[in-house]
């Protein structure tokens, strides 16, 4: 008999932590794959929020929510799967226009 898989509600636009497994390193990543009522798999799309800004096409400037203490960015090369048990917990959600700023970059970032 197959695992029992959950699948979460994840929706683009929402901030999770996420042990992303390096040196311990607990990271806000934001969800921007769609909202899926019955996936395939208990994925989710979500690239790393960071202080860092090197200037580049592939990072978006955040606003400033109460969740981010200091000014942050997404960083658009940083995509990667995240399994939906890894989300460790819901801190806040982007506005849908930072959202539709990050889908333009990672437009950019893939080509698209």
């Amino acid at each position: 008999m197959p695992p029992l898989i959950l699948f979460m509600k994840v929706s683009a636009g929402e901030v999770y932590r996420v042990d992303l497994g390096m040196a311990g390193k607990v990271r806000y990543m934001l969800v921007v794959s769609r909202a899926d009522p019955e996936p395939p798999r208990a994925l989710a799309l979500c690239v790393p929020i960071t202080t860092q800004n090197r200037g580049s096409k592939y990072e978006v400037a955040l606003p400033r929510v109460r969740f981010l203490r200091e000014q942050s960015y997404a960083n658009v090369q940083g995509l990667q799967a995240v399994q939906h048990h890894e989300l460790e917990g819901l801190v806040g959600r982007m506005p849908a226009e930072t959202l539709d700023h990050v889908k333009t970059a990672l437009r950019f970032a893939m080509d698209l």
